[in-house]
């Protein structure tokens, strides 16, 4: 199976799955990237915490707004990567379809979740920025590179 369109989901579309979207964008160019949120704060920018490791890190974000989960982004979705196991029920709520091509994004690092980092210190974040950046790396196996 070939993953060119891949969708990285977690709650809010402002922490996790936008920072995961830059990590997976910058390492697999060719590839659609996206992301969205099982309970998004449509239309917010990254969290500032956020932003300062993707600036750090010189990952591209400027343009993300977070953005809802729906059935269709799912649909067009050959891949969706999840940060907590409750979010693939979350998925599947709304796209049960998308169970069977839906994995969390640490499935490659002993299925590890990641925690969300919302509202917490900027030392939550760096761990968090991490986990994410191990994570992606996990996948090359399955994507290539």
């Amino acid at each position: 199976m070939k993953f060119d369109n891949i969708l990285v989901v977690c709650v809010g579309n402002i922490c996790r799955s936008p920072t995961a979207e830059a990590m997976l964008k910058a390492r697999y160019p060719d590839k659609t990237v996206h992301s969205a949120g099982v309970g998004a704060l449509v239309g917010k920018p990254v969290d500032s915490k956020a932003a300062a490791l993707l600036e750090k890190a010189s990952l591209p974000y400027q343009d993300h707004k977070a953005r809802q989960l729906t059935a269709e982004l799912a649909q067009q979705a050959d891949l969706i990567l999840v940060m907590e196991p409750g979010h693939i029920g979350a998925v599947t709520e709304i796209a049960p379809f998308a169970r069977g091509k839906t994995f969390l994004l640490g499935k490659w690092v002993q299925d590890t979740a990641i925690p969300d980092p919302y509202r917490q210190s900027e030392e939550a974040f760096v761990h968090v920025f991490e986990l994410m950046q191990q994570a992606c790396r996990g996948w090359e196996k399955v994507l290539g590179k």
